[in-house]
């Protein structure tokens, strides 16, 4: 079977339209309260990674939350203080690096839950290497053209 080319419009636009739909998903599972979803990213590498501006319920027409989502696990941080969506992807692999620190440790982090206890000593190295690449990405000025 053929890769799809990411590089054609329509497989692109199909590429984040699935996205949208999993960062809706993932925002009602989470209970986060929101008002709308951007109708394209606000930063994206298909078919890898995107981030999303999600608008405030408190302040419409303002960004309350960054989501990440893609082949990376879907994420969200408040847009408080953090304005664009590289500062998000620095702030989400930061992140990740702490958490998977502790799940390394077999601690449990004081306020993120990520698996099982049973489970921390396979995911914590991946979230840790899933971390370090969206630094590497967040780093990388090449793939932040304005």
């Amino acid at each position: 079977m053929k890769s799809p080319n990411y590089d054609d419009p329509a497989v692109e636009e199909k590429w984040c339209n699935e996205r949208r739909a999993e960062v809706d998903t993932y925002l009602k599972r989470e209970g986060v309260t929101y008002g709308r979803i951007g109708e394209w990213p606000a930063w994206h590498m298909a078919p890898y990674v995107s981030i999303w501006a999600i608008e405030s319920a408190k302040r419409p027409e303002w960004v309350g939350w960054w989501v990440i989502c893609g082949d990376f696990p879907t994420d969200y941080v408040s847009a408080d203080t953090i304005k664009h969506p590289r500062e998000a992807m620095h702030s989400i692999a930061e992140r990740w690096r702490e958490i998977s620190g502790y799940m390394s440790r077999g601690e449990k982090h004081p306020t993120v839950n990520v698996g099982t206890p049973d489970s921390w000593p396979e995911l914590g190295p991946l979230l840790k290497a899933r971390a370090k690449l969206l630094a590497e990405l967040a780093d990388d000025d090449t793939v932040w053209k304005e």
